[in-house]
């Protein structure tokens, strides 16, 4: 009787921790939205239930001399101020706790940093028109919502001062009081091409998310061992400041490689990687293929 009370409070105690491990590992679900009007409303998307991140993709063109320019797509026209009205689906995202984030960037545009100044010029204009600076200004493309931070989805243009534009942005963020979150949306080849210096000397990125397709050398392939690899003795650990997710396409047609079917990716991908002390989740491009297949249902309760 006595070996059998031990036995069962050895097991009862061992399954709490389990559970405390399941739940201080539980990841986070990741949502570009912006480049398809066909994706439904930011509200909408948020309403969702199925993100915790939703990052609005794009500020396309920016940098070096040039009046800086946000494209949402078939969602709102920047030019004669329409994408103002997206103040109260911002906040209705924000007040179910979720977090939206401006990306700056993308495959398609016009940015570039020439100088420690043109970095420090571009974090002002990002604190005063989305970030806490300035929120009275009629010249805010979203009106005056304050965002919750900046991604760096950086795939051209130059690969100098995206660490002292990070600097200057987690300054201002200092000085008000208010968290500005920095995350980055590089390739999965380690480091990234263009923004893999700032990523690993600034220790400011609070979210990296690893874009683990159209790269065949690190994306999922036979057993996943490239993926693993790069995961594990790269990204998580070269980066340890930083949560790191898995950045996926949320449908084939997303990406021109790269897509795990759900079954794979929780049976085999997910239980490996979430061993990470600092894996963050799972980021999804985009919320337009999202609806395609639902795929962020069928596994956001693994994730």
């Amino acid at each position: 009787m006595e070996f059998r009370l031990k036995t069962r409070g050895a097991l009862l105690c061992f399954m709490v921790i389990l559970t405390v491990m399941a739940k201080s590992n539980a990841g986070k679900i990741a949502i570009y939205w912006g480049q398809n009007g066909n994706e439904g409303t930011l509200a909408d998307t948020c309403a969702t239930g199925n993100y915790q991140i939703v990052i609005l993709a794009f500020l396309s063109v920016f940098g070096n001399g040039q009046k800086p320019q946000i494209n949402l797509a078939g969602h709102c026209d920047p030019f004669s101020n329409g994408c103002t009205k997206l103040t109260s689906d911002v906040k209705s995202c924000q007040a179910r706790g979720i977090k939206v984030i401006l990306s700056i960037g993308g495959g398609v545009g016009s940015y570039f940093l020439s100088s420690s100044a043109d970095a420090r010029k571009v974090a002002i204009y990002l604190w005063n028109n989305f970030l806490g600076g300035n929120i009275s200004s009629s010249s805010r493309p979203l009106g005056s919502v304050v965002l919750d931070g900046i991604d760096f989805d950086i795939e051209g243009g130059t690969t100098q001062h995206w660490d002292e534009l990070a600097r200057f942005l987690s300054e201002f963020g200092h000085r008000s009081g208010k968290k500005v979150y920095l995350t980055a949306a590089p390739q999965c080849p380690f480091p990234d091409a263009w923004i893999g210096g700032a990523l690993m000397t600034t220790g400011l990125f609070d979210y990296v998310w690893v874009q683990f397709y159209n790269n065949a050398p690190c994306q999922f392939s036979g057993n996943g061992s490239n993926l693993f690899e790069s995961w594990k003795n790269q990204w998580t650990s070269k980066i340890p400041s930083a949560k790191i997710f898995l950045g996926l396409p949320a449908a084939p047609q997303a990406a021109g490689s790269g897509f795990i079917p759900a079954g794979i990716l929780k049976l085999v991908v997910l239980p490996v990687i979430k061993r990470s002390p600092n894996y963050g989740g799972v980021m999804l491009w985009s919320k337009f293929y999202d609806d395609q297949i639902h795929y962020s249902s069928s596994i956001k309760h693994d994730v």
